[in-house]
């Protein structure tokens, strides 16, 4: 599994995740810093990537197009430099490998993990 971590969060979480055996890299050498968050989906999905981030627009984005891809995990950790927030996101990726394989939105807090398919359904539709 490839990560995608969003601007919002260190670039220490990098190296951190990587610790965990996970692979990681920075948005920021990737592209621009200032880039839209629709960019980094893009290139996310066109690379096979996860994201991991602690904004919420990126689940708008998610829901406002129904992309069935990339999959997102949102840090919604009041500590996001916390090594418990590495700790719990590491640990998420490694329960729900599955669904993120599939193409999920994940939220992760203090009281555990929500997760809900992609692509997600607009508000009023049936399909």
């Amino acid at each position: 599994m490839k990560l995608l971590v969003d601007m919002n969060l260190s670039p220490s979480w990098v190296a951190r995740l990587a610790e965990r055996s996970l692979e990681a890299v920075h948005w920021s050498t990737i592209g621009a810093a200032t880039a839209p968050d629709e960019e980094l989906l893009t290139w996310a999905g066109e690379h096979g990537f996860t994201v991991v981030t602690n904004d919420l627009d990126f689940s708008a984005i998610l829901a406002a197009t129904a992309q069935p891809s990339p999959s997102v995990v949102q840090v919604r950790i009041q500590d996001v430099s916390s090594d418990a927030a590495v700790a719990a996101v590491a640990a998420t990726l490694q329960a729900f490998r599955s669904e993120i394989e599939d193409g999920a939105l994940l939220s992760v807090d203090e009281s555990g993990t929500r997760v809900r398919m992609l692509p997600l359904k607009r508000p009023g539709t049936t399909s």
